[in-house]
């Protein structure tokens, strides 16, 4: 399974009023780190998307919370290829603070052309995310 892990600084912004990441952040946090993956793959989703008018988006997203984290904690998010398919991907994340998951979940994405419509994923893109 093709993984890749980045690591983070919480910053400021990140937190709400109680000090803790917002919610929505993790998500981001998400895209980061699958961007990141195919970077290191040598792969970018801007190239994909300029080159071959091929568009990834989401169309299922999940977050567990399992421990809080604050201003100025180092992260490590985890992103593997969970699953593709003939036109889907699947990508699990891990975030951990200290060796500890303090949430983990998945992204689903669909391969569209810029119509909006289904198209197989390449296959030198599907052989770096399933065999590296």
């Amino acid at each position: 399974m093709i993984e890749h892990t980045i690591e983070l600084r919480v910053r400021y912004a990140e937190t709400d009023q109680m000090g803790i990441v917002y919610y929505s952040n993790y998500l981001v946090w998400f895209e980061i780190a699958r961007t990141e993956l195919f970077r290191s793959k040598g792969v970018e989703y801007s190239r994909i998307e300029r080159e071959r008018d091929i568009f990834l988006p989401v169309t299922e997203a999940y977050c567990r919370y399992r421990a809080p984290l604050k201003y100025d904690d180092i992260v490590r998010i985890t992103v593997k290829v969970a699953d593709t398919g003939n036109s889907r991907l699947t990508f699990e994340y891990d975030v951990e603070k200290d060796g500890k998951t303090a949430s983990a979940g998945y992204t689903r994405h669909a391969f569209v052309n810029k119509n909006g419509k289904p198209v197989a994923i390449p296959a030198d893109i599907k052989k770096l995310l399933t065999m590296g």
